[in-house]
């Protein structure tokens, strides 16, 4: 592999101890294993899938806190602020009511139909092919992303932990594998009813790791928190809305696009839905829907605000900026993580890498489980086959689970073996592009009357995301001044339907679904 090729943001981590930082992540993984141990008792399949359909709403919805934001977000939401001020609080609003829409339309047909899996309505509206067509999607888009994440995850953890040991080389293969193991033991037999409260767990560090960092900058700057709200406020840095039509932060494409991004990568996303479908009842999901987004604008706003004191303790302190020396500019990646690990002391340096590790992690775990789900319910079918007995199916879903701890390992290693960041992120917008489809496809499904030729549904699926690459990066880009921003996903669904026309058959079809078909 040669010498692996380290981010810049890790330089930071030199000055604290590796022994005092694997101690803090030891009794972190020990905390998720005891809970793992205590809520994976007497386990089935039903509560492996479901839950039980006993999760308490409000559980599910602080957890979903975790699942929202990953460890990118967690840093580069605050280091932006200085570039975009609060704009991305307008993509935040239109999630808020992204969130009502899945709560009022989606939530209530999922619950109707008492779906494991929600690709299985696409196969009960149009076919077979178009269920394992959306399943595929959601499987390359989540094992690319979470693959993604937990390499920067473990790249981190390597860095300033195994690398720095010199008595002992720890491989970077064997430190990933060590993280995935752990992830295993506790997901691998509770399922969604370990995960509901693990994701509790690591919300719960999330934001402390954000609260926390607000309240030691406001105490080293000595002034109460009334006055650091005022001068949050008062800052060039709080303009939130924007009205440059061609520019991408233009409030109606980051408004509209927060919509649809909500409803997509949310509503349609098999990983952020089983533990909705996990509740009591549609009203429990309901209710964990409404507060899950007010909660989300609520952190959203402290990370926003935790920018601007970052920026003003700079100031304050008289700390430069971390620059690129090349370009000269500011790496925005590198404000909030230079600042927790060589300004605020020890105790902020650990909260904040804690809060690093809870916000990947929590957006990784789960994904095990939802793509094990996915591929025995959708792919497979092992739910239907009535010759497996359920010790049988117990074995083929943990293989399944296994198997996909092992698919994120080697995908890991290759984008260590590829060595270039670049070609991560290149990777995980590409990832972004599989939303597309799928919002097609289930709004054709909930507001028209079409029924669509089920062999043909996979192609139109595949082309969809391709021709909006050439068009937003080779037409658009190329031609125009305008930007696209992430209306891009909107922008996808409608290619996509654009193509389903070409597959239409009559509306009069025998086997035509309608919402009252799901009662």
């Amino acid at each position: 592999m040669g010498v692996r090729k380290v981010p810049a943001i890790l330089s930071y981590f030199y000055l604290m101890s590796p022994s005092l930082i694997i101690v803090c992540i030891a009794l972190y993984f020990g905390g998720l294993l005891l809970i793992a141990y205590i809520t994976s008792k007497n386990s089935t399949a039903e509560s492996y899938f479901s839950g039980n359909h006993a999760s308490p709403w409000y559980a599910v919805a602080f957890g979903m806190i975790g699942d929202s934001l990953s460890g990118v977000t967690y840093i580069s939401v605050p280091g932006k602020v200085g570039s975009a001020n609060f704009s991305y609080l307008q993509l935040v609003l239109g999630y808020f009511v992204g969130y009502f829409i899945i709560s009022k339309i989606l939530l209530p047909i999922y619950y109707k139909m008492n779906l494991i899996s929600i690709y299985t309505y696409l196969e009960t509206r149009f076919g077979k092919r178009t269920q394992k067509a959306g399943a595929f999607f959601f499987i390359i888009s989540r094992v690319l992303g979470a693959s993604g994440r937990l390499y920067l995850a473990a790249g981190v953890i390597q860095f300033f932990v195994f690398d720095r040991i010199e008595s002992v080389h720890v491989p970077f293969w064997l430190s990933v594998s060590v993280i995935l193991a752990l992830m295993l033991l506790y997901t691998y037999k509770g399922g969604i009813k370990t995960l509901v409260w693990t994701d509790t767990f690591q919300s719960l560090f999330l934001i402390l790791g954000v609260v926390v960092s607000i309240a030691v900058i406001i105490h080293k700057m000595d002034i109460g928190f009334g006055q650091a709200v005022s001068n949050i406020v008062s800052s060039g840095y709080s303009k939130t809305f924007f009205w440059d039509w061609h520019k991408s932060n233009f409030f109606v494409k980051e408004f509209i696009g927060g919509v649809f991004i909500a409803v997509a990568m949310t509503g349609l996303d098999q990983n952020m839905m089983q533990k909705n479908l996990s509740c009591k009842s549609l009203a429990d999901a309901q209710k964990n829907i409404f507060w899950f987004s007010v909660v989300m604008v609520i952190v959203n706003i402290f990370f926003l605000s935790l920018g601007v004191l970052l920026l003003q303790y700079y100031s304050h302190a008289f700390i430069d900026l971390p620059m690129n020396a090349d370009t000269g500019k500011v790496i925005t990646d590198k404000i909030f993580p230079n600042l927790a690990l060589n300004h605020l002391g020890i105790f902020a340096g650990l909260i904040f890498i804690i809060g690093l590790t809870a916000a990947t992690f929590s957006s990784a775990d789960s994904v095990l489980t939802t793509l094990t789900t996915s591929i025995y319910v959708d792919i497979l079918e092992y739910d239907k086959n009535e010759f497996l007995s359920g010790k049988q199916k117990s074995q083929r879903r943990t293989f399944i689970h296994v198997g996909f701890a092992m698919v994120l390992w080697l995908v890991i290693i290759v984008f260590d073996i590829l060595n270039e960041r670049a070609i991560i992120d290149t990777i995980l917008m590409l990832a972004g592009y599989t939303y597309g489809p799928l919002l097609g496809l289930f709004a054709i499904g909930l507001f028209t009357k079409w029924n669509l030729n089920d062999r043909f549904v996979p192609v139109i699926c595949v082309v969809s995301p391709v021709v909006t690459y050439i068009l937003a990066n080779y037409v658009v880009k190329a031609m125009t001044t305008y930007e696209i921003g992430n209306e891009l996903i909107i922008i996808n669904a409608g290619i996509t339907v654009l193509g389903m026309l070409l597959i239409k058959k009559t509306a009069n079809s025998s086997h035509l679904l309608n919402l009252d078909r799901t009662e």
